[in-house]
């Protein structure tokens, strides 16, 4: 009896790699990688994610810190006397062209923001809308913690399925409720590292 294939992935070498995932359950829960022969067929949604010390990606914890890992779509939060650690899942931007990587701060926090897309996003997509008010339709959540760059935030997103994954045009963004959390946690001085 032969075995169909499809882009490389036979099927028994679906159903064996399936069967071990099954059997392996938690061991296997925090990988990152996929199967080579995988990559055309699996959509990942979040990728693992794990607690991080702040020491390397900070000399002190003045004002608090937040790192950002685009690639593990995770946000780390550390208070200013390093009490409370919080760690949520994010979505990141599309492309490597719209994100940006470094240090900055938090500038600036809205509680309620508005959103106007920006001259690129516009240019991407004329059909959006020039000004959305608070509320439910708004694409930057319920809360948004301005950077020092202009046009990128941490912000909530009433569409879930954004997070942990490769969807925003620069932002990072949270669940509603996490980014609520984090408001109430960070400060206007608050250190940002994207990585």
């Amino acid at each position: 009896m032969t075995t169909r294939s499809t882009r490389g992935l036979s099927r028994r070498n679906f159903l064996a790699g399936t069967a071990l995932a099954v059997t392996a359950g938690p061991a296997l829960a925090n990988t990152t990688e996929i199967e080579p022969e995988l990559t055309d067929m699996v959509r990942r949604n979040i990728s693992s994610f794990r607690a991080l010390g702040w020491r390397p990606y900070f000399a002190s914890l003045k004002n608090g810190a937040i790192l950002v890992d685009v690639k593990s779509r995770a946000l780390h939060f550390w208070s200013e006397d390093g009490t409370i650690y919080k760690l949520y899942p994010t979505s990141v931007p599309l492309s490597e062209d719209l994100t940006r990587l470094g240090r900055t701060s938090v500038v600036r926090k809205v509680e309620g923001p508005s959103w106007r897309p920006t001259p690129a996003m516009k240019k991407r997509n004329p059909e959006w809308p020039d000004f959305v008010p608070p509320g439910p339709e708004n694409p930057l959540g319920t809360h948004a913690l301005y950077l020092g760059w202009t046009y990128y935030r941490i912000h909530g997103t009433h569409d879930t399925r954004k997070i942990g994954r490769r969807s925003s045009n620069g932002c990072i963004g949270l669940f509603n409720e996490d980014i609520a959390e984090l408001f109430g946690l960070a400060k206007v001085g608050t250190q940002v590292l994207l990585i």
